[in-house]
């Protein structure tokens, strides 16, 4: 998790003055570098005790480490600019042939983002734990959840039955899974260890269970827990944007190459069995178009 989602999170949890301060920094974030702390209290109309504490809060030691950090991920951030913003791609005065522009743009950076992220020996571990599971659980939250229905529906048509926990039932089935399951944990901010899923990673980590996860860059509870984790692009905050357009085509690719490797290690037998199936439930499908049709 990056700063700017920090922060983001802390002033959803904080509404006293360090709301003030996480405001004033998330307007001037580029610009940051350029105060000092009496400015920042100044022109947030707070004082530099608090500024101080706003930094404690996000778990430095004072402001000069959290400017450290700040640095750090500005020169991330440069290293990997995109062409369009990922959080407000279009504006009001937009039309419609650039929003389609920019929507490429964003879903194709995000891709390639996911991409440059991924570590082999990573994938590797997780497919593994795929293989080897008897019964495999998705947790996670809306919208999140539709893309772990889509990976599996991909999963069903070679064989391989997962569940995906809805709300309110996560709790129930993290204590039936075993050293024999895997758990899918999927949590943009990777963070809040008290709400669902990522409070139920301790009984999961106990009972012993596979988990793979998946969150944005930067620290967070998720990565200090897991030591299978993948990486979603970070390129958007958690609440200041109009859509999740990122994040979903960057999730939806890791759970793609999940699928495709698990596909890879059995190939024809997994393409024997989709190819049956897909016969007898999809025989009343009608292809129109010639290039669709399959050979006899």
């Amino acid at each position: 998790m990056f700063l700017l989602q920090k922060i983001e999170e802390l002033m959803i949890n904080y509404r006293d003055a360090r709301y003030s301060v996480g405001e004033f920094v998330l307007h001037e974030w580029s610009n940051l570098h350029k105060y000092t702390i009496n400015q920042v209290a100044e022109n947030s109309y707070t004082s530099k005790a608090t500024v101080v504490r706003f930094a404690k809060t996000l778990g430095f030691e004072g402001w000069k480490e959290f400017m450290k950090a700040y640095i750090s991920e500005m020169k991330y951030l440069e290293q990997h600019q995109c062409d369009v913003d990922a959080n407000y791609p279009f504006s009001a005065k937009s039309n419609t042939n650039e929003i389609i522009e920019s929507l490429k743009k964003v879903q194709i950076e995000s891709i390639q983002d996911t991409a440059d992220l991924m570590e082999t020996d990573i994938i590797e571990k997780a497919v593994g734990f795929l293989l080897k599971a008897k019964h495999i659980v998705v947790f996670g939250l809306s919208p999140n959840v539709f893309l772990g229905e889509l990976f599996r529906r991909k999963m069903i048509t070679i064989g391989k039955a997962i569940d995906v926990a809805k709300l309110g039932e996560m709790g129930i089935i993290s204590q039936t899974l075993t050293e024999n399951d895997c758990a899918i944990v999927i949590s943009y901010s990777g963070n809040n260890e008290c709400a669902e899923p990522m409070c139920y990673l301790p009984d999961l980590i106990e009972n012993k269970v596979s988990i793979i996860g998946i969150t944005s860059g930067g620290d967070n509870y998720m990565r200090q827990k897991l030591d299978c984790v993948l990486t979603m692009s970070s390129k958007e905050r958690l609440y200041t944007k109009i859509s999740n357009f990122a994040t979903e085509e960057s999730l939806q690719f890791i759970l793609n190459v999940l699928f495709s490797c698990y596909f890879a290690k059995n190939y024809q037998d997994n393409n024997k069995f989709k190819l049956q199936n897909s016969k007898i439930l999809e025989k009343q499908r009608l292809a129109v178009l010639s290039s669709m049709k399959d050979e006899k």
